[in-house]
């Protein structure tokens, strides 16, 4: 019955709310998917937190401030819907005020925008989402199973109580299809997490990304000696070429954010860094703004001591020969990006053979660096043909006639077959930017060389990869998930067509006792009235006017007095009305008047006076 009223109170309600009801479901199912992608796209926030520094030119935690937005839209949809549906439950009208009804449009709004964006602008981004799926999907697919048998629990009580047979298909059929699925779906689950661990490949090596920004100012010598602190293979930087032909290591186009410049000479603080004079640079300071809390480049930063916020606050910016030197003390791998000078620049057409001979010059083993500019690689290969070239990802053609054995690739591009044509062909790779554990553990399944990294320190600490599963383990858990969970949800259902059989037992027993009881009770009341009509039959002596009752004794006086006190009313079942019969049988009311008064009277008079002594 409970179900029923849930359902003819959502039948009840307004057509405006029913048809409401749905814009609420879809706001609650667009906010969800856009909190899934972007925290799943964690990884990225940094490089989405400088693209909105590039165009605001203000450094604020963006992503996470997005990360809050999604996530007060996805709780307070969820909540409205949650109410909602116990509100039907309850069987009480689904009613929404209107400024949920607002707020509701509002949220499928703003989900609708920043989906497009995503789309347009970010389109990669959902690669993230696909990659995740891959590491997560044998724990997804152990979930989703749970969550089936919790959800069994509402379905099989309306299917019990909903007489509508169209009803009990749409709702039945979807579920019992899904649950199918989720019964069948490990035949067609991949993981590169599902191997067994003599299988596993070794650990992917670490390049940290402009040294290990979370520990010190990036591109900065402190930096760089702790990314070595921290076991990194090698050390990624980016190359600007000043106008006297010093390289430096910088990553931004200008100096604003992670030098003083505004200080010394704020007109030149959007300039590109390209048209400076060392001189001039090397006076600058780039480590005191990495210890302002405004200015902190990753969110989940550890705090510095004493000693490292002293070091910090002294950095300079340093040249491209103090990192070789570093990197030939250490024997770590270098690898970096080469920005191109603008056109006015005095080095705009000679700055690779610049480069080259600056790291020619510093006397480094030349195997140690690794070449990714594409231009002049054909120069770069005659000057110094010791250097590991490194490509994009390319045909694997085009690499081997250049001879080319390792690719620095996007890490999403890993989401494309796993890069399997290029491991097959014996090609190296490293994966850019990888900061989060789960997408480390997702290259090491996957047999990736290395990665660059700005989170150095902690995922040196991850000796076996998160979510690691043998398939064999993996095997047992789904059959015996799939066991348990079909016995259970048998049990629900039968548990609810078991007691709503019961309560339809009851209904019918308590309907035929009714039935009997009513028998029974018309029955007494046509003995009752039958009884009543005899008992009102007009006593012998009333008819018989001229004949006197008997005196009352002596002894009985004291009664006539108790007779003529007053006795209290007592409530008692209205008898029935005397019948037609009844009536016409009654004397006249003047038969009774005239008899009774004088016989009571004489036979008064003729009980007292043999009581009385003659006196004669």
């Amino acid at each position: 019955m409970h179900g029923a009223v849930s359902i003819q109170t959502f039948g009840k309600c307004a057509q405006r709310e029913q048809l409401f009801y749905p814009f609420l479901v879809i706001a609650f199912c667009m906010s969800m998917i856009l909190l899934l992608v972007w925290i799943e796209t964690s990884n990225e926030y940094h490089g989405f937190d400088w693209v909105v520094y590039l165009i605001t030119r203000y450094w604020f935690f963006w992503s996470l401030l997005l990360l809050s937005l999604f996530g007060i839209l996805a709780a307070y949809s969820s909540l409205l819907l949650v109410l909602g549906f116990l509100l039907i439950w309850e069987g009480s009208e689904l009613y929404l005020h209107w400024c949920h009804k607002i707020l509701i449009v509002l949220v499928i709004g703003i989900c609708t925008f920043f989906m497009t964006v995503l789309f347009k602008f970010w389109n990669d981004r959902w690669l993230t989402l696909g990659l995740s799926l891959k590491i997560f999907a044998p724990y997804i697919h152990l979930s989703s199973i749970t969550v089936m048998v919790l959800l069994s629990w509402p379905v099989a009580f309306y299917l019990v109580h909903w007489e509508q047979e169209a009803v009990q298909v749409a709702v039945g059929l979807p579920f019992l299809l899904i649950l199918f699925c989720l019964f069948v779906v490990p035949l067609g689950i991949y993981s590169p997490c599902l191997q067994e661990k003599d299988e596993l490949g070794p650990k992917p090596g670490l390049f940290g990304h402009r040294g290990a920004p979370m520990l010190g100012p990036e591109n900065t010598m402190m930096s760089f000696e702790k990314a070595v602190e921290n076991g990194a293979f090698g050390l990624e930087s980016d190359i600007y070429v000043s106008c006297d032909g010093v390289p430096f290591l910088m990553h931004d186009y200008d100096l604003r954010r992670t030098t003083n410049i505004q200080e010394i000479m704020p007109n030149a603080s959007n300039t590109t860094s390209h048209l400076f004079y060392w001189d001039f640079l090397s006076t600058l300071n780039a480590g005191r703004w990495f210890l302002q809390s405004q200015l902190k480049p990753f969110y989940n930063m550890e705090p510095l001591s004493e000693a490292d916020r002293e070091k910090a606050r002294n950095q300079k910016i340093p040249k491209l020969t103090d990192l070789l030197e570093l990197a030939q003390k250490e024997r770590k791998f270098v690898i970096f990006d080469l920005n191109n000078p603008p056109i006015k620049h005095p080095f705009r057409n000679t700055f690779v053979q610049r480069v080259v001979r600056v790291i020619l010059d510093s006397k480094i083993e030349q195997h140690l660096i690794y070449w990714l500019p594409g231009n002049y690689r054909t120069y770069v290969k005659s000057k110094a043909p010791g250097f590991q070239q490194v490509g994009r990802l390319n045909p694997i053609e085009v690499l081997t006639r250049e001879n080319i054995s390792i690719i620095n690739v996007d890490y999403k591009r890993l989401f494309h077959n796993g890069l399997r044509d290029y491991k097959a062909a014996n090609i190296s790779i490293n994966l850019y930017i990888v900061n989060e554990p789960w997408l480390f553990s997702l290259a090491w399944c996957s047999r990736i060389h290395s990665v660059t990294t700005d989170n150095v320190q902690l995922l040196r600490q991850i000796h076996v990869p998160y979510y690691l599963m043998t398939p064999g383990y993996y095997m047992f858990m789904w059959l015996l998930l799939d066991i348990v969970s079909a016995i259970f949800i048998v049990a629900i259902f039968y548990f609810h067509w078991w007691r709503e059989s019961q309560k339809e037992k009851d209904l019918e027993s308590i309907s035929s006792y009714t039935d009997v009881e009513s028998i029974r009770l018309k029955r007494g009341k046509s003995e009752k009235g039958e009884a009543l009509n005899v008992s009102l039959e007009p006593p012998s002596q009333v008819r018989a006017g001229p004949q006197m009752p008997a005196a009352p004794s002596p002894g009985l006086t004291g009664s006539k007095k108790k007779d003529s006190e007053p006795r209290p009313v007592q409530e008692t079942t209205k008898p029935p009305m005397p019948t037609d019969d009844f009536i016409q049988r009654m004397p006249p009311k003047e038969a009774f008047e005239p008899t009774q008064a004088p016989t009571y009277e004489a036979n008064t008079e003729a009980t007292i006076q043999p009581a009385v002594p003659d006196s004669k």
